[in-house]
């Protein structure tokens, strides 16, 4: 039986890697399938995780009917064995249900994978569709740690170094791609109990040189 599996974590969980071993492990097998993407911080149409592996995927923008593109693509003789969709949290709710229509019609296997919660730590709409129609949801067993040395669990955003907590839900941040942006956007993965209380790497730094024992 197909299945939609929802792989989940923060950033520098590994996710868009592992996407990317999926679909070679499927390939190396004689399989063949689509590798879809949303925004990715290198660029439309790419997929690309942090240790430099990359591959060209279709962008999935908000007018994209996955499922129809699929049936397409079968109707002209197309073998699609496999379907990867990395930043599924981007996805819009009703393109998560096309992914669940995929399996469900096409016997097609599904990997997804995303980030389940925002800076503000609210669902995404496409992770919380996923997380009500997903046969699976698989947390990544590749711990990101927080500064502190904790397991991470929450993503935080900083504008030119300072943490926010309100804002527009997607700002993509860690790259250079855009010169017009007047202010730096980037994220930082902490632990609970350091993004409630908004210490970021940057804020603890002072604490830890007053602590350091004193170099005549």
């Amino acid at each position: 039986m197909a299945e939609l599996i929802y792989y989940c974590g923060t950033m520098d969980s590994g996710k868009s890697t592992l996407a990317l071993q999926t679909a070679h492990n499927h390939k190396s097998r004689g399989h063949k399938g689509l590798i879809f993407t949303n925004r990715d911080r290198a660029g439309a149409g790419i997929i690309s995780s942090r240790l430099g592996l990359q591959s060209d995927a279709i962008e999935v923008d908000s007018k994209i009917d996955i499922h129809k593109l699929i049936v397409d693509r079968l109707s002209q003789g197309e073998k699609v064995d496999f379907v990867i969709c990395d930043e599924a949290q981007f996805y819009e709710p009703n393109q998560i249900e096309q992914l669940a229509r995929i399996v469900d019609g096409l016997g097609i296997n599904v990997y997804a994978f995303g980030i389940l919660a925002d800076f503000r730590t609210k669902l995404f709409p496409g992770s919380a569709r996923l997380v009500e129609l997903a046969d699976r949801v698989q947390t990544l067993q590749v711990e990101a740690l927080c500064w502190c040395g904790e397991r991470a669990t929450h993503n935080a955003r900083l504008i030119d170094g300072q943490m926010v907590t309100e804002g527009e839900q997607v700002v993509v941040g860690d790259t250079s791609a855009d010169k017009s942006r007047q202010t730096e956007v980037s994220y930082e993965v902490l632990c609970r109990r350091h993004h409630m209380r908004k210490v970021t790497s940057r804020v603890s730094r002072p604490a830890k040189e007053e602590s350091l024992p004193f170099n005549p």
